[in-house]
Protein backbone atom coordinates (compact mmCIF):
# COMPACT_ATOMS: atom_id res chain seq x y z
CA UNK A 1 0.00 0.00 0.00
CA UNK A 2 1.07 3.35 -0.59
CA UNK A 3 0.90 6.12 2.36
CA UNK A 4 2.13 9.88 2.46
CA UNK A 5 5.88 11.06 2.50
CA UNK A 6 5.06 12.24 6.09
CA UNK A 7 3.65 8.53 7.25
CA UNK A 8 6.37 7.01 5.04
CA UNK A 9 9.23 9.13 6.88
CA UNK A 10 8.00 8.37 10.77
CA UNK A 11 7.57 4.29 9.43
CA UNK A 12 11.06 4.34 8.28
CA UNK A 13 11.77 4.69 12.26
CA UNK A 14 10.66 1.61 12.91
CA UNK A 15 12.10 -1.14 13.45
CA UNK A 16 10.97 -4.54 11.72
CA UNK A 17 9.17 -6.19 14.67
CA UNK A 18 8.36 -3.95 16.67
CA UNK A 19 4.91 -3.20 18.88
CA UNK A 20 4.27 -0.22 18.26
CA UNK A 21 1.12 2.44 19.73
CA UNK A 22 -0.01 4.77 17.76
CA UNK A 23 -1.06 7.60 19.54
CA UNK A 24 -3.76 9.61 17.35
CA UNK A 25 -3.97 7.18 14.48
CA UNK A 26 -6.66 9.24 12.88
CA UNK A 27 -6.97 6.38 9.82
CA UNK A 28 -4.94 3.91 10.65
CA UNK A 29 -2.59 3.91 7.80
CA UNK A 30 0.26 4.19 9.21
CA UNK A 31 -0.67 0.95 11.40
CA UNK A 32 -1.26 -1.37 8.32
CA UNK A 33 1.74 -0.17 6.82
CA UNK A 34 3.64 -1.31 9.25
CA UNK A 35 1.89 -4.71 10.30
CA UNK A 36 1.77 -5.32 6.22
CA UNK A 37 5.24 -4.24 5.32
CA UNK A 38 7.45 -4.38 8.68
CA UNK A 39 5.53 -7.30 10.70
CA UNK A 40 4.49 -5.06 13.34
CA UNK A 41 2.36 -5.47 16.10
CA UNK A 42 0.30 -2.28 16.53
CA UNK A 43 -2.24 -0.90 18.60
CA UNK A 44 -4.16 2.17 16.85
CA UNK A 45 -5.41 4.63 19.72
CA UNK A 46 -7.68 7.95 19.04
CA UNK A 47 -9.88 10.18 21.24
CA UNK A 48 -12.00 10.77 18.23
CA UNK A 49 -14.77 8.25 17.45
CA UNK A 50 -15.18 8.66 14.04
CA UNK A 51 -11.59 8.43 13.01
CA UNK A 52 -11.10 5.38 14.72
CA UNK A 53 -14.65 4.02 13.26
CA UNK A 54 -13.01 4.68 10.01
CA UNK A 55 -9.38 3.05 11.35
CA UNK A 56 -11.56 -0.30 11.99
CA UNK A 57 -12.70 -0.01 8.22
CA UNK A 58 -9.81 -0.02 6.90
CA UNK A 59 -7.89 -2.61 8.78
CA UNK A 60 -10.90 -4.98 7.72
CA UNK A 61 -10.34 -3.49 3.96
CA UNK A 62 -6.58 -4.83 4.14
CA UNK A 63 -6.88 -7.71 5.88
CA UNK A 64 -4.70 -7.48 8.66
CA UNK A 65 -5.06 -8.85 11.76
CA UNK A 66 -2.40 -7.54 14.31
CA UNK A 67 -3.76 -3.94 14.81
CA UNK A 68 -5.93 -3.72 18.06
CA UNK A 69 -8.33 -0.55 18.15
CA UNK A 70 -8.44 1.68 21.38
CA UNK A 71 -10.44 4.88 21.75
CA UNK A 72 -8.53 6.85 24.27
CA UNK A 73 -7.25 10.00 25.02
CA UNK A 74 -3.16 9.75 24.74
CA UNK A 75 -1.68 6.88 26.49
CA UNK A 76 -4.28 6.70 29.26
CA UNK A 77 -5.39 2.82 29.82
CA UNK A 78 -2.48 1.34 27.81
CA UNK A 79 -0.06 -0.77 29.47
CA UNK A 80 2.90 0.70 28.21
CA UNK A 81 6.13 -1.03 28.09
CA UNK A 82 9.48 -0.06 27.49
CA UNK A 83 10.27 -2.16 24.53
CA UNK A 84 7.17 -0.28 23.10
CA UNK A 85 7.64 2.28 20.32
CA UNK A 86 5.07 5.16 20.65
CA UNK A 87 4.57 7.04 18.21
CA UNK A 88 2.60 10.59 18.36
CA UNK A 89 2.06 12.62 15.63
CA UNK A 90 -0.42 15.49 14.29
CA UNK A 91 -1.05 17.30 17.73
CA UNK A 92 0.09 20.42 19.28
CA UNK A 93 3.50 20.19 21.30
CA UNK A 94 1.41 21.53 24.47
CA UNK A 95 -0.88 18.14 23.96
CA UNK A 96 1.76 15.98 23.34
CA UNK A 97 3.86 17.68 26.38
CA UNK A 98 0.80 16.63 28.54
CA UNK A 99 0.22 13.28 26.71
CA UNK A 100 4.12 12.22 27.82
CA UNK A 101 3.88 13.69 31.51
CA UNK A 102 0.88 11.68 32.57
CA UNK A 103 1.49 8.31 30.91
CA UNK A 104 3.93 5.52 31.74
CA UNK A 105 7.65 6.05 29.81
CA UNK A 106 8.88 3.86 27.00
CA UNK A 107 12.36 4.17 25.66
CA UNK A 108 11.22 5.28 22.12
CA UNK A 109 9.26 7.64 20.93
CA UNK A 110 8.44 9.16 17.47
CA UNK A 111 7.34 12.71 17.44
CA UNK A 112 5.43 15.13 14.54
CA UNK A 113 3.81 17.56 15.90
CA UNK A 114 2.51 20.62 14.33
CA UNK A 115 4.26 23.23 16.18
CA UNK A 116 6.94 24.70 18.92
CA UNK A 117 9.66 22.06 18.03
CA UNK A 118 11.92 23.70 20.73
CA UNK A 119 9.65 23.78 23.47
CA UNK A 120 9.02 19.40 22.59
CA UNK A 121 12.58 19.27 22.40
CA UNK A 122 13.21 20.93 26.00
CA UNK A 123 10.59 18.88 27.24
CA UNK A 124 10.93 15.78 25.75
CA UNK A 125 14.71 15.76 26.77
CA UNK A 126 13.99 16.90 30.18
CA UNK A 127 12.01 13.62 30.66
CA UNK A 128 15.31 11.59 29.91
CA UNK A 129 15.29 11.43 26.33
CA UNK A 130 17.75 11.80 23.43
CA UNK A 131 17.83 12.38 19.98
CA UNK A 132 18.51 10.14 18.05
CA UNK A 133 17.12 10.91 14.15
CA UNK A 134 15.67 14.05 13.01
CA UNK A 135 13.94 14.22 9.27
CA UNK A 136 11.84 17.08 7.48
CA UNK A 137 10.12 16.45 4.92
CA UNK A 138 7.92 18.56 2.30
CA UNK A 139 4.17 16.50 1.46
CA UNK A 140 1.57 18.35 -0.55
CA UNK A 141 4.19 21.54 -0.14
CA UNK A 142 3.74 21.67 3.69
CA UNK A 143 6.49 20.85 5.80
CA UNK A 144 6.62 18.10 8.64
CA UNK A 145 9.43 17.54 11.18
CA UNK A 146 9.64 13.92 12.49
CA UNK A 147 11.73 13.34 15.41
CA UNK A 148 13.05 9.94 17.21
CA UNK A 149 13.87 10.23 21.08
CA UNK A 150 15.61 6.93 22.64
CA UNK A 151 15.99 6.65 26.55
CA UNK A 152 19.11 8.53 27.07
CA UNK A 153 21.31 11.54 28.10
CA UNK A 154 23.12 14.58 25.73
CA UNK A 155 23.98 17.85 26.01
CA UNK A 156 22.37 20.36 23.62
CA UNK A 157 22.83 23.38 22.93
CA UNK A 158 20.62 26.33 22.45
CA UNK A 159 20.93 26.30 18.67
CA UNK A 160 20.34 22.40 18.86
CA UNK A 161 16.99 23.30 20.59
CA UNK A 162 16.08 25.36 18.50
CA UNK A 163 16.49 24.33 15.16
CA UNK A 164 17.53 20.42 16.24
CA UNK A 165 21.12 19.21 16.65
CA UNK A 166 20.51 17.20 13.18
CA UNK A 167 18.51 19.27 11.04
CA UNK A 168 20.80 22.52 11.34
CA UNK A 169 23.18 20.89 8.99
CA UNK A 170 20.06 20.57 6.40
CA UNK A 171 20.45 22.85 3.56
CA UNK A 172 16.64 21.95 2.79
CA UNK A 173 15.13 22.49 5.71
CA UNK A 174 16.91 25.68 6.85
CA UNK A 175 16.10 27.04 3.67
CA UNK A 176 12.21 25.90 4.04
CA UNK A 177 12.54 28.21 7.41
CA UNK A 178 13.96 31.18 6.07
CA UNK A 179 11.18 31.39 3.48
CA UNK A 180 8.30 30.80 5.79
CA UNK A 181 9.56 32.89 8.40
CA UNK A 182 10.43 35.77 5.62
CA UNK A 183 6.91 35.83 4.33
CA UNK A 184 5.95 36.23 8.16
CA UNK A 185 9.08 39.29 8.77
CA UNK A 186 7.20 40.69 5.09
CA UNK A 187 3.80 41.40 7.11
CA UNK A 188 4.95 42.62 10.32
CA UNK A 189 4.18 46.34 10.27
CA UNK A 190 7.15 48.32 11.16
CA UNK A 191 6.40 49.81 14.30
CA UNK A 192 5.37 46.13 16.09
CA UNK A 193 8.44 45.10 18.21
CA UNK A 194 8.12 41.56 17.26
CA UNK A 195 9.53 42.46 13.65
CA UNK A 196 13.03 43.01 14.59
CA UNK A 197 13.01 39.57 16.76
CA UNK A 198 12.16 37.95 13.49
CA UNK A 199 14.92 40.08 11.67
CA UNK A 200 17.36 38.27 14.52
CA UNK A 201 16.14 34.54 13.67
CA UNK A 202 16.24 35.21 9.97
CA UNK A 203 19.90 36.67 10.39
CA UNK A 204 20.24 33.31 12.63
CA UNK A 205 19.82 30.80 9.97
CA UNK A 206 21.23 32.64 7.27
CA UNK A 207 24.26 32.39 8.72
CA UNK A 208 23.82 28.58 9.41
CA UNK A 209 22.76 28.37 5.75
CA UNK A 210 25.99 30.08 4.88
CA UNK A 211 28.32 27.70 7.14
CA UNK A 212 26.54 24.78 4.94
CA UNK A 213 27.38 26.50 1.67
Amino acid sequence: MKISKRLQAIADMVSDGSKVIDVGCDHALLDIYLSINKNCQCVATDINKNALDQAKYNIKRFGVKNIETVQTDGLNGLDVNVSDVVVISGMGATTIEHILKNSRATDTLIISAHNDWEFLRKTVVSLGYKIEEEKFIIDKDKGYIIIKFIRGEDTYSDEDLLYGPYLKNSLEYLKYLHNKLKEVYDKIPEYDEEKENKKMRLFEIQSLIEKLI
